[in-house]
């Protein structure tokens, strides 16, 4: 227990130390929508299970999928998690993260960047959005952004995950490490968004048995 104590007060220490630390990147420096030298962009749709047409069902698969999104659920534990964050996601606050890559784990940071709730138009449709997004900081293997949202399309009552990432690999001094990251670095990126695609699904149906179960 007193061991348990100290891993965790270790990390609210590291934590707190992401607030020093600044972007590795300028996110005002790119069209994150468009692919450019050197960079990669990354865009996954996961269908959850639907509801009716119209404005999002209390208790329902979008504001099941809300939650997880929040909690930052959907992330395999087995190649990432969520050590410590201050709060729910808000602006400016600060994320540790656990990266395990073949064997060897790091601590990452990022900072959280927007909070997306409301309203978008695609195409003449009209869905309603929840979501928010993190960007790296100093240290991270990588650099960039990544987008994370729910949404539900109001004409058909589609609930969909999506995924947005902006990334390149960030300066890794260690020669070791980058060469890992180089050799193997890209499969893992695309392994995480595609377990975070299935379990959003999973857990999603999940969670809404479990309402009906307690209904």
């Amino acid at each position: 227990m007193r061991g348990s104590t100290r891993v965790q007060r270790r990390m609210l220490r590291r934590r707190a130390e992401l607030h020093r630390l600044p972007l590795n990147f300028d996110p005002q420096q790119h069209d994150m929508r468009t692919p450019e030298d050197g960079w990669h962009v990354d865009d996954y749709r996961q269908p959850l299970p639907s509801e009716p047409p119209g404005p999002p069902v209390p208790g329902g698969s979008w504001e099941a999928a809300r939650h997880l999104v929040a909690n930052y659920e959907y992330a395999d534990p087995a190649i990432i998690r969520e050590v410590s964050r201050s709060g729910p996601p808000e602006p400016g606050r600060d994320m540790l993260l656990q990266a395990r890559f073949y064997g060897l784990r790091f601590y990452l940071g990022l900072r959280i960047g927007d909070v997306v709730d409301g309203y978008i138009e695609q195409d003449g449709r009209r869905a309603r959005v929840w979501g928010w997004n993190y960007r790296t900081l100093k240290g991270h293997l990588e650099r960039g952004q990544m987008d994370q949202e729910v949404r539900k399309w109001l004409d058909t009552g589609e609930v969909e995950f999506h995924i947005h990432v902006f990334s390149q690999r960030g300066p890794i001094p260690n020669p070791i490490v980058r060469l890992g990251f180089i050799v193997f670095g890209r499969f893992t990126q695309v392994r995480f968004y595609r377990r975070a695609c299935k379990r959003m699904e999973t857990l999603t149906t999940a969670a809404l048995a479990d309402r009906r179960r307690a209904a």
